[in-house]
């Protein structure tokens, strides 16, 4: 059966996640309901990563193996169009080996986080970024950024129901950058890690906008991250502000 990387974009608001659930709406679901409409059977995809209810993506990755020799582009093609009017999108499809895997073959994951401080409520992004009311320290939060880079034991960083079977992770980049735009002042996240626990994302930008609020020393993120104590971790925040920006590969499959 010929094997096919999907790259897909979405908008996670409609969704229950990416992992398919008997009784919500999910991406996955999504995708394996358009791949039975061209061969009527069922479909299992896999994929980099499983993002939670209302996280969106770019540049997620999933592989499935068809019955017939589709041509990529007509593949690519033929899914959008029973996909819609939902608000996913394959954005390349591609021919694989068999036995490349779409979470197993990866070798890092990157996020990207969309923070907006401005007080009258967001509009045209409502659901895409996470709001807050106060401006914050651009330098406080990339000094407590710092303290997360490197090979650690994210304990305090992690949901009390991740599944992974270690904690010990390396995080290879979080970059912060202030950018002024029309909607207002929007503070961007980019974290780059081989694979991120669930919640680890949410619950380092929750407890850095502490710190750029002023509620928290930079040195505090440190602390937290030795303790090894979730109770020492902030206030994990929103999903709406949280994408999937890319998956890497040791050769690019999508050229």
């Amino acid at each position: 059966m010929p094997r096919y990387a999907l790259k897909i974009e979405y908008h996670g608001a409609p969704f229950a996640g990416w992992q398919r659930q008997a009784d919500q709406p999910s991406v996955q679901g999504a995708i394996e309901d358009a791949l039975a409409k061209l061969e009527p059977r069922a479909h299992t995809i896999g994929a980099a990563g499983r993002t939670d209810a209302g996280v969106h993506a770019f540049a997620q990755v999933a592989h499935c193996d068809m019955e017939k020799d589709w041509d990529p582009f007509k593949l690519c093609g033929a899914l959008n169009f029973h996909l819609k009017p939902r608000p996913v999108a394959i954005l390349q499809a591609v021919k694989v080996d068999d036995d490349w895997h779409a979470r197993f073959s990866a070798h890092e994951r990157r996020y990207f986080f969309r923070l907006l401080t401005r007080r009258a409520p967001a509009t045209h992004d409502k659901g895409l970024v996470w709001q807050v009311g106060h401006d914050l320290d651009l330098e406080a939060m990339r000094q407590g950024a710092a303290h997360l880079i490197g090979h650690h034991d994210f304990t305090t960083f992690r949901s009390s129901i991740c599944q992974a079977a270690s904690p010990v992770k390396t995080m290879d980049e979080i970059t912060i950058e202030q950018v002024d735009g029309l909607s207002g002042r929007e503070f961007h996240f980019r974290l780059r890690a081989r694979s991120f626990l669930h919640n680890q994302v949410r619950s380092f930008v929750g407890s850095l906008e502490r710190v750029g609020a002023g509620s928290w020393d930079p040195i505090r993120i440190q602390k937290a991250l030795e303790s090894k104590d979730r109770a020492a971790c902030g206030p994990v925040c929103p999903p709406e502000g949280l994408y999937l920006a890319g998956v890497g590969y040791p050769e690019d499959v999508f050229g």
